[in-house]
């Protein structure tokens, strides 16, 4: 199963995922194919929204102290739910979705969630620091959610403007390398 990330502006990274009630052979080859692709594209996490699967499933997969992500360390949630959030902190983040932009967010800075494994078992994880953050980055994802709903109007309308100028600058780039 090949995916293809969904990238701003399109309308499905909007959309709530749904809860997802069967544990069967095409979820784990969903969830392997998620990790496919999100490593392929160098991420440290991913909603299932964002390959087009409308469907409470994130992947983490946390890079170790020398910065080498191993499949030992992906956690697989699905239908997670936030049931304790404490703190406050602010990390740049970034999103495969929305390629080349990074800003300061707003998190909690620990978190404790209830969720599900691949065979439907109930787990919880307590996080903080960046597994904490992504966490609550994909989550948001789950709920139509990007970081950049998160800025403020001027942040906002920073990106909007940086946005459009990589777009046309993408565009022009492809027009020349065919003529």
């Amino acid at each position: 199963m090949k995916l293809t990330i969904v990238e701003y502006p399109d309308k499905r990274l909007k959309e709530k995922s749904r809860v997802v009630e069967k544990f069967d052979t095409e979820l784990h080859k969903l969830l392997d194919a998620m990790y496919e692709s999100m490593i392929s594209s160098n991420g440290i996490g991913l909603a299932a929204i964002q390959v087009g699967h409308a469907k409470q499933i994130l992947l983490l997969n946390i890079p170790d102290e020398n910065d080498a992500q191993s499949r030992d360390a992906l956690i697989e949630m699905i239908n997670p739910v936030i049931i304790e959030s404490l703190g406050e902190t602010t990390y740049q983040e970034g999103c495969l979705s929305v390629p080349s932009f990074y800003e300061d967010v707003n998190r909690f800075e620990r978190v404790s969630v209830n969720y599900q494994d691949r065979d439907g078992n109930t787990k919880s994880i307590d996080a903080d620091g960046l597994l904490s953050i992504a966490i609550q980055h994909e989550i948001d994802h789950l709920n139509g959610i990007l970081f950049i709903d998160k800025l403020s109007y001027s942040r906002r309308k920073k990106f909007e403007k940086e946005y459009k100028k990589m777009q046309k600058e993408k565009k022009s780039s492809k027009t020349s390398a065919k003529e």
